[in-house]
């Protein structure tokens, strides 16, 4: 999967996160969170998971999470993809 363009998806509210997702050459994760001391691993596992999962090896991911729970990272993450022109 290719990054076509920045796409991003979600709201700073509590128990939201914003995920922003661009082109790059190489796989940056970056995670601002409320809870990023006790959770940071957790958030990165289910980040990483959801971009093996659709084959991304290349982009900026950009994370700013209020507490959100698996399931809206999961979706959040793959609403950006699909606004960066990275999934079908």
């Amino acid at each position: 999967m290719k990054l076509q363009k920045r796409g991003q998806a979600g709201t700073m509210q509590s128990s939201d996160l914003m995920v922003v997702v661009e082109p790059a050459d190489e796989l940056v994760i970056e995670i601002e969170s409320t809870v990023k001391k006790q959770f940071e691993h957790l958030i990165r596992a289910k980040l990483e998971s959801v971009l093996a999962k659709h084959g991304a090896t290349a982009g900026r991911i950009s994370v700013s999470d209020r507490g959100a729970l698996d399931y809206a990272i999961e979706a959040r993450l793959e609403a950006a993809l699909q606004r960066a022109g990275g999934l079908s």
